[in-house]
């Protein structure tokens, strides 16, 4: 499981039809530092990594620190269904404590 921060939605013009209705996120995944940098204010590229889509069930909304899932645990929470997903948004954060 990674950290990411939402930068933005994403919409799908053709999708699966088990994901209609579906939000999609716009997240980037955050290194170490990156979470001190945004704890501390910072606004640098510093501690980001490549943005990718996640499939979100629980309303994130932009500039939320989630809790990403990927592979095949992604798709565990809609078993015994199959959903062609990556990524799903497992948690919404409402802080992260580095000690």
């Amino acid at each position: 499981m990674r950290i990411a921060e939402v930068i933005g939605r994403c919409t799908l013009s053709v999708c699966h039809p088990s994901l209609r209705g579906a939000t999609w996120l716009i997240g980037v995944p955050l290194t170490q530092e990156g979470l001190q940098n945004i704890a501390a204010g910072k606004s640098n590229d510093a501690g980001r990594n490549e943005a990718f889509v996640i499939f979100d069930g629980l309303g994130a909304g932009s500039g939320d620190l989630i809790a990403v899932s990927e592979g095949a645990e992604a798709t565990a929470p809609f078993a015994p269904n199959l959903k062609p997903i990556d990524a799903y948004d497992a948690a919404i954060l409402d802080r992260v404590v580095i000690e």
